[in-house]
């Protein structure tokens, strides 16, 4: 058994506190979203798309979602299944393929603007409080991307 104290103790690891807050936000996000017929993945996605001006390639997606093609893939075809989003191969380049939101698309971003406000309310943190938590947890990515690749 490793004593409490020990580096190598489950509640002394960040990964473990991180894992561990993802799986909870994403547990309070669940019945949200079911109001909006989305997934957690699918909700992000949709985020990235509402900044876009226009339709945007499944690279840049991922790159902006920090996803591979393998999961954003299938996650693309359920949303344009839902007609949130279309699929299309660029004229110029023959293999990239152009995602853009449909009417049904953009109109679900009105539904979904309350969302931040009743997780911020969820959390019982004060609002600085989350925003600072979020630019660490964004210098914590950066920081490790740079180092991991």
């Amino acid at each position: 058994m490793v004593p409490v104290g020990s580096v190598l103790a489950l509640d002394n690891q960040l990964c473990f506190a991180l894992y561990s807050a993802s799986r909870a936000m994403t547990r309070a996000y669940g019945p949200l979203l079911a109001d909006l017929g989305l997934t957690y993945p699918q909700y992000v996605t949709m985020l990235a798309l509402w900044e876009s001006t226009g339709p945007m390639g499944v690279g840049d997606l991922g790159t902006r979602l920090h996803l591979d093609s393998g999961t954003l893939t299938p996650l693309l075809k359920r949303l344009e299944h839902a007609g949130l989003v279309t699929r299309t191969r660029d004229a110029d380049d023959e293999r990239r393929v152009l995602i853009a939101l449909t009417d049904a698309g953009r109109d679900l971003r009105s539904q979904a603007e309350d969302i931040p406000r009743q997780l911020f309310a969820a959390s019982d943190l004060d609002p600085a409080e989350l925003i600072a938590l979020r630019d660490q947890l964004s210098s914590l990515v950066s920081a490790m991307e740079s180092t991991t690749g």
